[in-house]
């Protein structure tokens, strides 16, 4: 994976950063793994902006990526290494004897025709997946489970990666990519190794409409706007805000100010936190 910098002939390539996709095996996805995803521009299921700034983009359909990695005990083969729109880390398409097909987040140093397992037998391997309880301490881990049995959730964008750092009792503890430190059932499970597409947060998009091509519309300041619009707006010229600390358009305070619930289950598990 490198970089390619682009002469600077037109506006839009002159700060342009783009990868090269020197690790895509194929550019033809596994049809039976394509399902429609219908663009709901930031709305939730009552049809509010729930996400501002969203709407537009290219047209995509959504990978089925197998975040539970759940078939034990049998041997799978990397077929490619593909792109996915809809996330900056590489998939992986394998093949398990049984010839069922899946993707898979790929890690770093995965080629084609590797070979894969999961379950408790299964090797300390890149893109192997296994239990923590059978993971040694100090081992580089990603796409890592918060629940047993619902699928990674932890440490699957591109270059994630989290480390087990301990085991003791029924909970294995666990630094996160921010550097928080939590507790996390024993039992659940993890893959080995690094995200690849380590590049991906080095990448410049050069202009504004490579921006919109993802769905991502535009952010006008609050202190640009009027007074009925943001707290911040109103006033002769640039207007200094008039009230403690930055608000949201609503009115409640942000940068900074705590939002976490007390009374949420998950709080218990967390040893050191990203904020000290």
């Amino acid at each position: 994976m490198a970089l390619r910098q682009f002469r600077p002939m037109t506006p839009g390539t002159r700060t342009r950063i783009d990868l090269i996709h020197d690790d895509i095996t194929t550019y033809e996805p596994q049809k039976s793994l394509l399902v429609p995803l219908k663009k709901h521009s930031g709305r939730d299921s009552s049809g509010r902006v729930s996400v501002r700034h969203k709407g537009g983009g290219n047209k995509k359909k959504y990978r089925l990526i197998d975040f539970k990695r759940d078939k034990d005990n049998m041997q799978a083969t990397v077929l490619s290494i593909e792109y996915d729109p809809n996330r900056n880390a590489r998939i992986s398409l394998i093949e398990y004897t049984d010839k069922e097909r899946r993707y898979m987040i790929a890690p770093v140093g995965l080629k084609v025709g590797d070979r894969l397992m999961c379950g408790e037998d299964a090797d300390i391997k890149p893109g192997n997946n296994l239990p923590l309880k059978n993971i040694p301490v100090g081992t580089t881990i990603f796409n890592v489970e918060m629940v047993r049995g619902r699928g990674g959730q932890i440490a699957r964008a591109a270059g994630g990666s989290a480390v087990l750092t301990a085991k003791e009792g029924r909970f294995a503890t666990v630094k996160l990519p921010s550097g928080e430190e939590r507790l996390i059932d024993i039992n659940c499970r993890a893959s080995i190794g690094q995200v690849g597409n380590l590049d991906a947060k080095n990448v410049s998009y050069g202009k504004a409409g490579r921006i919109r091509h993802l769905g991502i519309r535009p952010s006008v300041r609050g202190i640009a706007m009027n007074p009925c619009d943001h707290p911040h707006g109103g006033g002769e010229g640039r207007s200094p805000v008039g009230h403690p600390g930055p608000l949201t358009p609503w009115g409640k305070k942000t940068l900074g100010y705590k939002t976490r619930h007390k009374r949420k289950l998950s709080n218990r598990f967390i040893i050191s936190r990203r904020k000290k």
